[in-house]
């Protein structure tokens, strides 16, 4: 295993199950940190149109809602998995996590350490910032919130890594 890799990492979905990030390996990944009450917040549609586009590729969004951000997200468990299902999320949602600070997840302190990815430092500074993943689970790059994710930015990144071997 790559000590640069999102592999060595688990999280846990909605209804408490814990996963590794390595059941997604072989897979280009965008991570994203969601609110449901930001003004960003119809980028979750956004995302959904993102995976459709490459839905018969290994594509997949990983979304992780966090309540940092000027307290745009205060659902939890079952609240935030019915708001994030009638926004028509089709990727995987998972627990509510912190994205910055001490007591971030270990995955978004692993985003902020370049020393620990091997690649960027990265911090959120607000909701629906995006991070790229390779097949090889290598970050590779990141989006402020203001970038959608059906951007031609996003989309050409994504099909660039799918098409590498």
């Amino acid at each position: 295993m790559d000590n640069n890799d999102i592999y060595q990492f688990n999280i846990q979905r909605l209804d408490g199950e814990e996963i590794s990030l390595s059941d997604y390996r072989n897979k280009v990944l965008l991570i994203v940190n969601t609110a449901s009450q930001c003004g960003f917040t119809p980028q979750l549609k956004d995302l959904s149109a993102l995976k459709d586009e490459f839905k018969d590729q290994d594509f997949e969004i990983l979304a992780f809602p966090s309540n940092d951000f000027g307290g745009q997200e205060p659902l939890e468990g079952k609240e935030l998995a019915k708001f994030c299902e009638d926004a028509g999320a089709n990727y995987p949602v998972f627990e509510k996590i912190r994205v910055r600070g001490p007591y971030a997840h270990p995955l978004y302190q692993f985003f902020a350490d370049k020393k620990q990815n091997g690649k960027l430092r990265s911090v959120p500074r607000w909701n629906f910032h995006k991070f790229l993943i390779n097949k090889a689970g290598l970050v590779t790059d990141f989006f402020y919130p203001f970038t959608k994710p059906t951007s031609s930015k996003i989309r050409k990144k994504i099909a660039r890594l799918l098409a590498a071997k």
